[in-house]
C-alpha cells in the first residue's frame, strides 16, 4: 500500500470518526467564544488540528478527542485574542448561596425562558460555562468532561455544582427584575 492509499484511508477514517462531531465542535466553540464568527474560526482551526494530528488518535470515539481539541484551540485563541480573559476569578461569597441550593434547580430552569437561560450561560465564568455546556448541551459524562478539560473528576463535579448554582441565581435575578419591570 502506497502513500496515496494511506492518505485515502486516513481521510476515510477521519470522516467516519471525527467529522460527524463537527456540529458539536461548533456548538462548544460558540458557547465558549459567545460569538458565531469567532466560533467558526475556533471550530475550523480545531478541525485542521484534528486532521493534522489524526495519526496520533487511538480509539473509536472521536467526539471526546475532537472536543478536547476544540477546548484547547479556544484556550490558545483566548490567550492570543484577549489577554484580559486569562485570569478566571471566583468569589466564593458572590457565587455561593445556601438558600438557593435548597431550591430545586429544575423548577427555576423550567420557569425560565430560553433567552434567560442563554443569557445566564453566556455570563458564567469560562471554567463553569464549559462544564455546563459539555454536560447539559453535549450530554457528556463526567468522565468525558474530565478528559476534555484535563481536570480531576471531583473538580468537574464541583464546577458543575457551582455552575448550576450560579445559573439558578442568575435566572432568579433576571426573573425578579422582569417581574418588577412588568409589575
Amino acid at each position: 500500500m502506497g502513500p496515496s492509499a494511506d492518505f485515502s484511508e486516513k481521510i476515510a477514517r477521519f470522516e467516519a470518526l471525527v467529522l460527524p462531531h463537527l456540529n458539536a465542535a461548533y456548538n462548544v466553540a460558540r458557547w465558549m467564544t459567545r460569538n458565531s464568527s469567532d466560533a467558526e474560526d475556533v471550530a475550523q482551526e480545531a478541525m485542521l488540528r484534528a486532521f493534522r494530528f489524526f495519526d496520533n488518535f487511538r480509539g473509536d470515539d472521536g467526539r471526546v478527542w475532537l472536543l478536547t481539541i476544540v477546548r484547547n484551540t479556544y484556550l490558545t485563541w483566548i490567550r492570543r485574542e484577549s489577554p484580559q480573559h486569562n485570569s478566571l476569578e471566583f468569589d466564593e461569597l458572590l457565587h455561593s448561596d445556601v438558600e438557593s441550593a435548597l431550591t430545586p434547580e429544575l423548577e427555576v430552569v423550567r420557569q425560565a425562558t430560553a433567552q434567560q437561560v442563554r443569557f445566564a450561560i453566556e455570563n458564567l465564568p469560562a471554567e463553569y460555562r464549559e462544564v455546563i455546556l459539555l454536560r447539559e448541551l453535549e450530554q457528556l459524562s463526567y468522565k468525558e468532561i474530565a478528559a476534555i478539560t484535563e481536570s480531576p473528576l471531583g473538580t468537574v463535579m464541583s464546577r458543575l455544582s457551582r455552575g448550576r448554582s450560579m445559573l439558578r441565581q442568575s435566572i432568579g435575578k433576571q426573573s425578579r427584575t422582569e417581574v418588577k419591570q412588568n409589575g
